[in-house]
């Protein structure tokens, strides 16, 4: 075998065991520390950093920074006030010999490699290139690619196996904006880039597997937020045969547990994980993806308010949060909690009563309260010494959220969210349907496909705003890793469902013509989720953006600023694919 001729160890290898060694580098480089005579580099490769020492300062003339070169050299060892226990190769250094410099980088880097995180994100993301070399980004896609080895390595020991599924295909509606692409044998005609595999792996269980899985690129034309991106993501999907909602659950539990503490030190709570109704989680978390490593909890006192004397809480839904020891803080603290509050859309505010050391109360609406109404209170919520509960209300539709919002600040703002922890928990019964705002018609409100709870007679005889269906999250630290479903395998049961949403047989033929058909010639019950790829890594390297984890990611506003895209393309291009730019 030819030996290589750039380097005979990376930038990680070398240790005391090397001295007197003649080797050679390769790497680009990271510091220049000119010391008088003699010139110390940092050469960095993606495994490490080494040290080397340059006598001849001839040998790097007209060199900066980020350059690439090859040197040959001994290994020495370092003087003891040089030594670095950080790093493997810290206790030795190479003595340059040769030199060659393999490609110049230009002076004028657009940002410091070691300080890129902090550079504006547009800037970054043009020279993501560059934002790479950064140890803590490289690390970042490193990380990533051990995970998604190891998610396959359990999905594999727990007998699934990976089946890819078409990137083009038709448009469907499935919750999100497609993107489309134009065919050109096709006049007219468009497909579609998958915002899921979801009708796919349902047709892996028709075709007769049992437990299919892959690491799938899913495309959606949205919005950013921090952790979604536009444009392309990935998820472990994956789907089962004969299968209920806790067939599921229990691969959850397997692989999510073993995977978090496998590449976390932080504490991962055990399974079995939580199951909290999608009612209870909005009522007592004012959330569908709640973060369980905040105590507090919200109350509904509604029914308290209904006889007391006061107005603004009269035949409207109300929401306590009680905080232990709140009333410590100072007006400030109660002032600047009202400014938020109205932030996110409560114009009069936010009252709340706290409890004085003599157990009296104090608060803008104590006063409203009959003393009989307040030993209730403090006895009904469990309230002490120095507590404060926090009242929101406001009309049904958003009162819970307004809660849940209201709970995260105050457990932000007073520290009470333990970072050395990873909650998971699973929100189980969602509604089968709700009313689309924009129509103010009946919609789905999770996933078509799912099996509604009490199959084809409820659809039949119940209010369609009151079924449940096999549906689940599956959320972790307030963030959704994945939905999921039990889903529905029935022609029968597919088509009444979509009949109530809107959709008529003949739609449901075109739209989802291939499941429709398969389902036809006997389809098994089947069940599965799809965990963001993207989330998992993002909770795993604690950042708190998911452009952190991604290779090569798109703006917020849907751009590659590197690659210039979105861009334009030729009149030629256009004609083929029988387009024409209104």
């Amino acid at each position: 075998m030819t030996a290589n001729i750039y380097r005979t160890h990376t930038c990680n290898d070398l240790s005391e065991a090397d001295i007197n060694k003649t080797v050679r580098l390769a790497g680009w480089i990271d510091t220049i520390r000119d010391h008088g005579g003699i010139i110390f580099i940092d050469l960095r490769d993606h495994y490490g950093i080494t040290q080397v020492v340059v006598y001849d300062d001839s040998l790097i003339a007209g060199v900066g920074k980020e350059t690439v070169i090859s040197i040959t050299g001994t290994v020495v060892k370092r003087d003891e006030e040089t030594v670095n226990p950080k790093i493997k190769t810290g206790y030795i250094e190479v003595k340059i010999e040769t030199l060659d410099i393999l490609n110049k980088s230009i002076t004028n880097l657009p940002f410091e490699i070691n300080d890129s995180t902090a550079t504006r994100e547009e800037v970054r993301l043009k020279n993501r290139f560059l934002d790479l070399r950064n140890p803590k980004m490289h690390n970042n896609i490193i990380m990533r690619s051990k995970i998604i080895s190891y998610l396959r390595k359990k999905m594999e020991e727990l007998d699934f196996i990976e089946i890819q599924t078409p990137i083009l295909t038709s448009s469907s509606p499935e919750g999100a904006r497609d993107y489309i692409v134009p065919s050109r044998k096709h006049h007219g005609m468009f497909y579609a880039l998958p915002q899921a595999p979801q009708q796919f792996k349902q047709l892996l269980m028709v075709s007769g597997f049992d437990k299919y899985f892959q690491i799938a690129p899913c495309f959606r034309d949205e919005d950013s937020r921090f952790d979604r991106s536009p444009g392309e993501f990935y998820q472990l999907d994956f789907e089962m045969a004969f299968a209920t909602q806790e067939d599921v659950f229990a691969v959850f539990e397997k692989v999510f547990y073993d995977t978090f503490t496998e590449f976390s030190d932080k504490h991962v709570s055990p399974a079995p994980f939580v199951r909290i109704p999608y009612n209870e989680s909005m009522l007592k978390y004012g959330s569908d993806k709640p973060d369980l490593r905040n105590p507090l909890i919200i109350s509904d006192l509604t029914d308290f308010f209904r006889d007391a004397d006061f107005k603004p809480f009269k035949n409207k839904p109300v929401r306590g949060i009680v905080v232990t020891e709140c009333g410590k803080n100072s007006n400030a603290f109660f002032n600047d909690l009202n400014d938020f509050a109205r932030s996110i859309g409560m114009s009069a505010g936010m009252g709340y009563i706290s409890v004085n050391d003599d157990g009296t109360l104090k608060g803008p609406i104590a006063k409203f309260l009959s003393e009989e109404k307040q030993k209730e209170m403090i006895d009904m919520l469990g309230m002490k010494e120095f507590d404060t509960v926090f009242f929101i209300c406001d009309e049904i539709k958003i009162v819970n959220k307004l809660a849940g919002q209201i709970r995260t600040e105050i457990g932000n703002r007073l520290n009470l969210i333990d970072e050395n922890r990873y909650e998971f928990c699973f929100i189980v019964d969602f509604p089968m349907y709700e009313i689309n705002e924009e129509t103010n018609k009946i919609d789905f409100g999770h996933n078509p496909f799912s099996m509604p709870q009490g199959g084809l007679d409820a659809l039949m005889t119940k209010d369609p705003l009151t079924i449940q269906a096999y549906q689940y999250d599956f959320v972790c630290n307030g963030i959704e890793l994945t939905s999921g479903a039990v889903r529905n395998h029935s022609p029968e049961i597919m088509l009444k469902a979509f009949e109530i949403a809107g959709y008529d047989e003949e739609t449901v033929k075109t739209k989802f013509g291939g499941m429709y058909n398969a389902f036809q010639y006997g389809a098994p019950p089947h069940a599965g989720g799809a965990p963001g790829v993207e989330r998992i890594v993002m909770l795993l390297t604690d950042e708190k953006n998911i452009r952190e984890v991604t290779a090569f990611p798109m703006t917020g506003n849907a751009q590659d600023l590197m690659m210039g895209a979105p861009g334009t393309v030729t009149e030629l291009q256009l004609r083929e694919v029988h387009i024409r730019i209104r």
